[in-house]
């Protein structure tokens, strides 16, 4: 099993110097990579809650928020040589897609092929729509935003007519150095999700889930690649945070029930909390070796 560490980068704690130095650490205990949430933008009042805290809000540091996903990257990129890099996850039916095409393809290049492109719909009202687009209508554009990607990563002139977008003799290079294209690795827990994973999908990333919620997700995930006609693939990943207080010996657990890849919660960027929790995650990765 491959173990990664999941880590929001958050300001003020998260320095140029304090990422710089998490990551040559990531790389040199030997982590498989380093995976990131995003949200452009927070707010006071929010229709639902974030379903990953007790209160519904996000923990963000008095007067700190929340690094961008791509300049974080490409500011990792630079430091490290080995470390994948994954969007967990990037929020795509409030992104431009070609803009996003463009970003995770130049990664992918830069990086010379360390990118996972973690999709996701979202859970913010407030934020999708002060992106500019509306909330319920957010799978189908997720779905298109994603075809749009996907072509223009591997077609050389694209045309496209769908109810979001449409271009003619649309050409964006440099292509992808991964084949057929960056992975996409979709999240989320309800059918529609499923589907997409099937239709698009690379892997498939569930977060903050224990073994048995995992078990229930991977059969369900089964069932929806069955509906498409046809079985998932070895080389289709399945992809779990599990909860902060996951201990050692549950590694084997996630292990039996099919998780490719591990992905930690670092929790707290304070440089005393990350130091220990670094320690705890070097040893699942000694364990997993």
């Amino acid at each position: 099993m491959k173990i990664g560490v999941f880590s929001t980068f958050m300001s003020p704690l998260a320095t140029p110097r304090m990422i710089r130095d998490f990551g040559r650490r990531a790389e040199g205990i030997g982590l498989d990579s380093i995976w990131m949430g995003e949200h452009v933008a927070l707010f006071d009042k929010n229709t639902f809650g974030y379903p990953s805290s007790k209160d519904g809000r996000i923990p963000v540091p008095d007067g700190g928020g929340m690094l961008d996903v791509t300049a974080t990257f490409g500011f990792l990129a630079a430091v490290t040589t080995r470390l994948r890099l994954g969007t967990g996850v990037a929020l795509v039916p409030q992104r431009n897609p070609i803009y996003t095409a463009k970003e995770m393809c130049t990664l992918d290049w830069l990086t010379d092929g360390r990118i996972d492109f973690g999709i996701g719909v979202g859970w913010n009202k407030e934020e999708v729509e002060a992106c500019g687009y509306g909330w319920e209508d957010r799978g189908a554009r997720c779905d298109e935003f994603l075809e749009v990607m996907r072509r223009l990563w591997t077609e050389p002139v694209v045309d496209f007519a769908g109810k979001w977008v449409k271009f003619e003799t649309c050409r964006l290079d440099p292509k992808p150095i991964q084949k057929p294209h960056v992975p996409i690795i979709v999240g989320g827990y309800a059918a529609p999700a499923l589907r997409r994973a099937a239709r698009f999908g690379a892997g498939w990333y569930g977060f903050n889930r224990d073994p048995a919620g995992i078990r229930l997700m991977v059969n369900q995930l089964d069932a929806a690649f069955a509906k498409a006609g046809r079985a998932r693939g070895k080389d289709f990943e399945i992809i779990v945070t599990p909860p902060i207080s996951m201990s050692v010996d549950a590694m084997q657990e996630y292990a039996d029930v099919g998780v490719d890849r591990l992905v930690v919660n670092l929790g707290s960027q304070r440089p005393e909390r990350v130091d220990a929790r670094m320690m705890e995650i070097e040893t699942l990765v000694k364990m997993a070796a």
